[in-house]
Formats: structure tokens, C-alpha cells, sequence
């Protein structure tokens, strides 16, 4: 039989609330000297603490939730990484909950880490536009920090939450003005799904880098499409379905690689007819066998700052992170 916390009491004199109070943690604390005594007796007899009652006596476990869409993402496992490591860092467990990007399974997500009475979460997908999915989800937040939980968000969440937010509209405008240098004129656009609100900051910044370029993007050049490779693929041939573009901005990297197998199908050249670039730089951008011109986002950075924000200071501050863009193997001037 293992040591209990009985044994580590009598060995250092003291009841056994004053042991579990020094050992698991509590609202009443315990006189330096004390736990100081409890602690060098519990480590001189090897004593391990009981996490369930360490949970009960301080209302939260040493673990961190880590709400994300889609772990197989690249984009999505980059951010976990940085938000998993920061987490062990700071000795806690990461508990990740994959949400396939549904707002009832995100919602779900949030009440099961509650009840694992985490001591942070963490959302690491984007928001939703649909205010009534937005407002069950920050009713269940609201009770969940009632209890003295913290929340941290990757991009834009809405007030009242601690924010991580990669400059997503301005840098896809910067892309833009790249690709407008080269001499392109005739753009084409892979967006996100509309329920989702950082599609919707990018193509923002599309749009502002061509109004001040005088050039016009027809409706029909913005096709939607899930942030998935075969989202991209589809999208691609419907945009291919119409006058041809000289350029196609995906909106995710992995939607660029879904249009790339799309145009390498339908036998046409990269860059030479059509440049493509994505956005977020996952890890497989530079490994194609054209490197993919994207716009930079520091995602394990952002995954770690959101712990250390939900970690930290208790009111709610945002952290603004540069992007940078990166021009490579995919994009070139238009053909002549």
C-alpha cells in the first residue's frame, strides 16, 4: 500500500486538514512553516498528491481545454502545438477537443471542460457569425468563468475575452498589393465558409488592396469553399468553369493546395497561366514541389500567447501579432 496522506500528517505533526490544505491547495491557507514542514515530509516519504482532491480544494485541475476545428489541419495542429507546450510549460495537463468546426459541438466542448473544472480555455478556432450559435456560446463561457475559469481566444471571439489576433485583413490586403505588382489584374478568390469570421476579415483585405488598386472582383471570382483540400479542389473547377483568372488567391493554405492539384489535373501551368497563393504558411507551403507563395502567420506563437493571456493578467487584453508575406515559387507575373 502506497503512502497516504495520513502517513505524511503524523510524520509532520499536524491534522489532516492542515496537510491537505499545505499539499492540494486551498482557500485557507497554511502557515509558511507548516507546508514547508508537510512538503519535506511528504517528499521524504515519497508521497504522491491526490489530483481529484487537489481539483476539489481549488476549484480547478492543473489542466488547460484546447477547442480547435480540426486537429488534422496543419493550420490547426500548429497552434495546438504552441498551445500545448506553453501549457506543459506552466505544468499543466492540455486536454484538446476537436469541433469539426460545428458551433453545437463547440458548445458541447465548452460545458464538458467545465465540468473537468480546467483551469483555462481555449479557443483556437475562429468565431462564428451567426449571433445566436455566438450568444450560447458566450452564455456558456459566462458560466464557465463564473466559477473562476479564464478564457483566451485566437482570433477575434467578441469583448470580454483575453485575444490573440494575427493581423488577418491587413496582411491579406499586403498579399494583394504584392500580386497587383506583378502585374496582375484578373483575380480570383477562395474564401472560408461564411459561418466562420476570419474568411470573412481576409477577403476584407482582398477587396481593400484592389479598390485601391481600381480594379473591380465580380462576384462570380468568389467561390466559398470548406478550409480543407478538397474545398479548394472544388472551388478551383468551379472558378475554372468561367474566364480564366491570372491569378487565385486561397484563402487558407490548404485550399491552395486543393486549387494546385486542381490546375495540375486540367494540365495548366503554375506560375506561368495561373499564380496561386494561400495564407498561414503551414509547415507543408514550402515542402511542395512548388514552394506556396501565403501570407506568414506565427502559428505556434499564437497558440502559446492565448495560455499565457489565459494564465495571466484577469482582465480581458488582446495581443496583436505581425504577419509577413511571402512571395515564392507559386506566383509570377501574368501571362502575356
Amino acid at each position: 500500500m502506497g503512502v497516504t496522506l495520513g502517513d505524511v500528517a503524523r510524520e509532520a505533526g499536524v491534522s489532516l486538514a492542515t496537510a491537505s490544505r499545505a499539499l492540494n491547495g486551498s482557500a485557507r491557507t497554511v502557515r509558511p512553516d507548516l507546508a514547508e514542514r508537510v512538503r519535506a515530509c511528504a517528499a521524504a516519504l515519497g508521497y504522491l498528491p491526490n489530483a481529484p482532491a487537489q481539483a476539489l480544494a481549488r476549484s480547478a485541475t492543473a489542466t488547460v481545454g484546447v477547442l480547435l476545428h480540426d486537429v488534422a489541419d496543419p493550420y490547426f495542429a500548429a497552434l495546438a502545438r504552441g498551445a500545448c507546450d506553453a501549457a506543459v510549460a506552466a505544468g499543466l495537463l492540455p486536454l484538446v477537443v476537436n469541433t469539426d468546426g460545428d458551433p453545437a459541438t463547440e458548445l458541447r466542448g465548452v460545458r464538458l471542460l467545465h465540468a473537468q473544472r480546467v483551469r483555462a480555455i481555449i479557443l483556437a478556432g475562429s468565431g462564428y457569425t451567426d449571433p445566436a450559435a455566438a450568444a450560447r456560446l458566450d452564455a456558456a463561457l459566462a458560466e464557465y468563468r463564473a466559477t473562476g475559469g479564464s478564457v483566451a481566444a485566437v482570433t477575434d471571439h467578441g469583448p470580454g475575452y483575453h485575444t490573440v489576433r494575427p493581423a488577418n485583413r491587413s496582411g491579406a490586403a499586403e498579399l494583394t498589393r504584392a500580386l497587383l505588382a506583378l502585374g496582375h489584374r484578373e483575380f480570383a478568390v477562395i474564401t472560408g465558409p461564411a459561418r466562420l469570421r476570419v474568411p470573412g476579415e481576409r477577403l476584407a483585405g482582398v477587396r481593400d488592396a484592389l479598390a485601391e488598386a481600381g480594379v473591380r472582383l465580380t462576384e462570380l471570382a468568389v467561390v466559398s469553399a470548406e478550409f480543407s483540400r478538397e474545398g479548394g479542389r472544388r472551388a478551383m473547377a468551379a472558378l475554372l468553369d468561367g474566364p480564366r483568372p491570372t491569378s487565385v488567391l486561397a484563402l487558407s493554405d490548404v485550399c491552395a493546395v486543393g486549387a494546385l492539384a486542381e490546375l495540375r489535373a486540367r494540365g495548366l501551368r503554375v506560375p506561368d497561366q495561373v499564380s496561386v497563393a494561400g495564407f498561414d504558411d503551414i509547415p507543408l507551403a514550402e515542402d511542395l514541389s512548388r514552394p506556396l507563395s501565403t501570407v506568414r502567420l506565427p502559428l505556434a506563437r499564437m497558440g502559446a500567447e492565448a495560455v499565457r493571456l489565459a494564465l495571466g493578467p484577469a482582465e480581458p487584453c488582446t495581443v496583436e501579432l505581425p504577419v509577413e508575406v511571402v512571395l515564392r515559387g507559386t506566383t509570377g507575373a501574368p501571362p502575356p
